[in-house]
């Protein structure tokens, strides 16, 4: 469990340590005003653990007495800080970065070169100015979780995985920020939620990859951890194929460049989450394949859907799946799984006997078009778990009262509750299924606002969106909290050329750092939304 206490032992070791150093210089305006944006933590520890702290007198001598450290202002906010006595930290010419494991090089090397400093790599000596950065064994952490030591001019961040000291220099480097100080004590931080992500549908419209690199460093610093790309959808399909190179859209992305976004990702320890939406949203692999397209009992094409009665249709989704995986090596993969048009009707074997006839082969008399479906949705599962990767589908991919289950390790992408047949996140939740929360009310940033979508803003989130706020504006009942792994803000691009790319980053920035920071903090944001917005500018 996280703590926001006060470790008063630890508060001992800073403050005595820290006591006579010279005057600590904040990188804010030194008001004296609140602490920053992580919980405020007592000072009373500190002086009563520390009789000498306690027992300070003006002293003619030059040197000089420190007041407590602030918070750190950060976002996310630190989950909790204990204040010491002390100059704090910055990044000062010819101080090195160093390692205790040779596993840390990449961090160090990255955030050697973001603050200026020199990468001496793996060494056992200590200088003044240094920031180390080291493994632990972490006991009973989570591996995204760290601690950051600032004492006696030196940095230490510390966690039981490379992620979690990523982290630590994310926190450090938005302390010194601008000419900041790190202030003097110890951070310990983890995150509330394991899934923080971005959704990004490149489909309807193409993104430069050079744009895509720069919401990937954007993410990192903001710690978010997967970045989801919707490639395949009726306007186009966007990334470059080996197995089905007709259905590729004149603009697209290279192998080549979504291999330098995966590895810049990676290296920000961010999952590139790949996502070919089916049985619906294959406009664009049908306009290749137009024998593979669901027509109607009258001969009508029915937009966007997959004829899943034919051998063929499973083939060419199941090439696509096959070959992508070795392009995108994170462990989720999204299948889709929403709007396939056959059920939207109000009798889907009467308006598509093909499918019907299938449904009855393959599970009997009883068997219907959503039965069929729903093997379909767990045949592509299969497919991507040979891969050794978690599926996840969205909500209206799963059906109600079909004979044929969604797989049990399929989760739950949650993002609407207007669909036919709609039920509550907390029928999900109650059998057992783990859900991201995608909230359509809150977290839908939809080009053109059609469907009576409403550009979200970073203030409506951050002062009314929880994770537990699945559906509209209501959340569901806590003790679902633990299967709820966490949130993702989407851009759809229903209406391409309502904005320019420049202008999505511009509309998506305050949004992202809202959700982030309710992702992080479980708890309500110290700050107030206008207090945090201005944070937001200063550390851009």
């Amino acid at each position: 469990m996280r703590t926001r206490a006060v470790v008063v032992a630890a508060v001992a070791a800073t403050v005595s340590a820290g006591v006579g150093l010279g005057l600590w210089a904040s990188g804010d305006d030194g008001d004296g005003g609140p602490a920053g944006s992580a919980r405020p933590t007592s000072s009373v520890g500190a002086s009563a653990a520390s009789p000498s702290a306690s027992r300070e007198t003006p002293s003619p001598s030059p040197t000089r007495s420190y007041p407590l450290s602030r918070s750190p202002r950060t976002i996310p906010a630190v989950q909790a800080h204990t204040p010491a006595r002390g100059p704090g930290w910055r990044p000062q010419r010819g101080a090195r970065v160093v390692v205790s494991d040779a596993e840390l090089a990449g961090e160090g090397r990255l955030v050697a070169g973001e603050l200026g400093l020199t990468y001496a790599g793996e060494r056992s000596d200590d200088r003044d100015g240094d920031l180390r950065l080291a493994l632990d064994d972490g006991a009973g952490s989570g591996p995204e979780s760290y601690t950051m030591t600032v004492r006696g001019g030196r940095v230490s961040i510390s966690g039981p995985a490379d992620s979690g000291v990523f982290y630590g220099t994310r926190t450090l480097k938005q302390e010194v920020h601008d000419g900041g100080t790190a202030p003097e004590g110890v951070v310990r931080d983890a995150p509330a939620k394991a899934v923080r992500g971005f959704s990004l549908d490149i489909a309807r419209k193409h993104f430069t990859a050079g744009w895509i690199e720069d919401r990937v460093r954007e993410l990192g610093d903001l710690k978010f951890n997967q970045l989801q790309l919707h490639f395949s959808d009726d306007q186009g399909f966007r990334i470059e194929s080996d197995s089905h190179p007709e259905i590729v859209s004149a603009q697209h992305l290279t192998k080549a460049e979504v291999r330098k976004i995966v590895e810049l990702a990676a290296q920000r320890h961010i999952t590139v989450v790949p996502e070919i939406d089916s049985p619906g949203h294959l406009g664009a692999v049908l306009a290749a394949h137009p024998e593979l397209q669901l027509r109607n009992v009258s001969g009508v094409a029915t937009r966007g859907a997959i004829d899943i009665s034919k051998d063929g249709s499973a083939k060419i989704v199941d090439d696509l799946l096959d070959e992508y995986a070795g392009l995108f090596p994170g462990v989720p993969w999204h299948l889709g799984g929403d709007e396939y048009q056959a059920l939207v009707v109000s009798n889907p074997e009467a308006s598509y006997p093909q499918l019907a006839a299938a449904a009855k082969e393959a599970y009997g008399s009883g068997g219907t078009v959503a039965d069929l479906t729903t093997g379909w949705l767990n045949d592509r599962a299969d497919t991507v778990r040979a891969h050794d990767r978690t599926p996840l589908a969205w909500n209206d991919g799963f059906f109600r009262g079909t004979s044929v289950r969604p797989d049990a390790g399929i989760q739950v992408a949650y993002w609407t509750g207007k669909e036919i047949g709609a039920r509550e996140p907390v029928e999900y939740l109650s059998a057992g299924r783990e859900l991201i929360n995608y909230n359509d009310e809150f977290l839908y940033y939809v080009l053109g606002q059609p469907n009576n979508f409403v550009y979200p803003t970073g203030q409506r989130i951050y002062e009314l969106w929880t994770p537990r706020v699945v559906r509209g504006t209501l959340a569901v009942p806590a003790k679902y909290d633990d299967r709820i792994r966490g949130g993702y803000f989407a851009v759809w691009c229903d209406l391409a050329n309502s904005q320019t790319q420049d202008q999505v980053a511009a509309g998506v920035r305050m949004p992202l750092r809202a959700l982030v920071q309710k992702l992080w903090d479980a708890e309500k944001p110290a700050l107030s939304w206008t207090d945090f917005k201005a944070l937001a500018d200063r550390l851009d």
